[in-house]
């Protein structure tokens, strides 16, 4: 069942996931992406300020996403976002690293310029499994308003 604007009250908290990172993918991905040594080079990284491999934070706000839209987003009539605000990385995620997602609703409005769409402002806690927060940000996204 798809949820609308008016279906999701604040403060409602969702959590998602329990996604393993793995060694090839962190490197993988930064090679691509983020071609750091600390993040595609297990010797380099041993020399770096984090003493062995990390993966990017890029990375870390994709593995979000995906708990994000897997979790949440899949079920909710979502628009599209405008964008995010407080952006942190926190601690650093590392290969074997299991992560977790927990969603909460801090702020619901209705547009003033379009009837048909409502925002919220969600704050995104991304746990690794010693409950160490790793990511977190806060993302406004527009969702359709039931009959609208």
């Amino acid at each position: 069942t798809i949820q609308y604007f008016e279906d999701l009250s604040v403060g409602t908290v969702e959590t998602s996931g329990q996604y393993e990172v793995t060694k090839s993918e962190i490197v993988e991905f930064a090679s691509q992406w983020d071609p750091q040594p600390f993040h595609t080079d297990e010797t380099a990284a041993e020399e770096s300020l984090f003493g062995e491999l990390v993966a990017s934070g890029w990375h870390t706000a994709a593995i979000a996403m995906r708990l994000a839209v897997v979790g949440f987003f899949d079920d909710v009539a979502t628009t599209g976002s405008p964008g995010a605000d407080d952006l942190r990385w926190p601690t650093p995620v590392r290969p074997g690293d299991t992560l977790t997602l927990h969603i909460e609703i801090i702020e619901k409005r209705a547009s003033e310029s379009n009837p048909e769409v409502g925002i919220i402002k969600t704050r995104w806690q991304v746990f690794n499994q010693d409950d160490e927060e790793v990511f977190h940000i806060v993302g406004t996204t527009f969702l359709k308003r039931r009959g609208k």
